[in-house]
């Protein structure tokens, strides 16, 4: 197939075009480089199933393809908060653009969402059929209530112009190919305990996170596109939960550090607890994830410990 990915030398994306290359496709990687960065995807250049576009997706693209992956946006507080109109922006006239591109050439369209559309949840783990707890007008409300109509539109145009959708909402990632300075939990501890600096803990670190390996999360995202059985939106991640002092002391023992643990003030919103409820995506798509947290920190760690010897 004729493939499109936005966002897709970024983290996330451009993991997602080395796997549709390796599956065959011909694919074409949308982005204009605000999160997202050539070095991700330079090993694909040359390659004659493979095309990079610089373009962003605020603006209409003219393009025939049979399936779209929406991944543009950015995704780290750090980089959503630098310019938010931009970040809503992304989200709803990108996806205005993407759904108009697809029910022009009747392409499948998936949506990566985000946990993020729970806000602060009151409902623990998270299940698809909960609404949320989102502050609308929040430092953070440019990415949660910018993925939340997102959704919306993705709905509104399945149902009045049939388009075939399919929306997920992505939990906590990380992996090889992280911004290193994208302010994510897990890269800024890495990225700290590698240079031996303190470790930064907002709040008590008695906050939780799930942790999902990227090559997990891609397989699920290719499995949630081809499957017939649900449009979404489903949940995916892993739901091993662990606060956040237990993360930073894995780093540290991990990486041999000599970082010590100092703790902030708690950002505005932050979210205490986030876990997935994954039952529909192991019902629906036959799916968990494989990569337990060691393993995956052990891989990301190496990553980040080979572009700091490159600066």
């Amino acid at each position: 197939m004729r493939i499109l990915v936005t966002g897709g030398a970024g983290f996330l994306g451009s993991h997602l075009c080395d796997r549709l290359i390796e599956q065959g496709h011909d694919v074409i990687c949308l982005d204009n480089y605000f999160t997202g960065s050539k070095k991700n995807v330079e090993h694909l250049i040359g390659n004659s199933r493979f095309e990079l576009i610089r373009h962003d997706i605020t603006q209409p693209v003219l393009l025939e393809v049979d399936r779209i992956y929406n991944l543009a946006c950015p995704a780290s507080p750090v980089h959503y908060q630098y310019n938010p109109v931009k970040t809503i922006k992304t989200s709803l006239l990108g996806s205005v653009n993407m759904l108009g591109l697809a029910k022009r050439v009747r392409a499948r369209i998936l949506q990566a969402s985000t946990s993020e559309v729970y806000g602060d949840p009151t409902v623990h783990p998270q299940t698809e059929e909960y609404w949320g707890n989102v502050n609308p007008i929040g430092i953070r409300s440019c990415y949660d209530e910018g993925k939340r109509v997102a959704e919306t539109l993705f709905m509104d145009y399945h149902r009045q112009n049939k388009v075939d959708i399919r929306i997920v909402r992505i939990f906590n990632t990380y992996g090889p190919r992280m911004h290193p300075n994208d302010g994510r939990v897990v890269s800024n501890f890495i990225m700290q305990a590698l240079q031996n600096k303190d470790i930064t803990v907002y709040g008590d670190g008695l906050q939780t996170r799930s942790f999902c390996f990227a090559s997990d999360l891609i397989e699920v995202i290719l499995r949630m596109m081809e499957q017939t059985q649900s449009i979404g939106p489903i949940n995916i991640g892993n739901p091993g939960e662990f606060t956040i002092l237990e993360l930073a002391e894995k780093v540290i023992k991990l990486t041999g550090s000599k970082s010590k643990i100092i703790k902030e003030h708690l950002p505005s919103d932050d979210p205490k607890q986030r876990k997935p409820d994954i039952s529909k995506a192991k019902k629906i798509l036959g799916w968990e994830p494989k990569v337990n947290l060691e393993e995956g920190l052990k891989q990301t760690i190496e990553y980040f410990r080979r572009e700091l010897s490159k600066a």
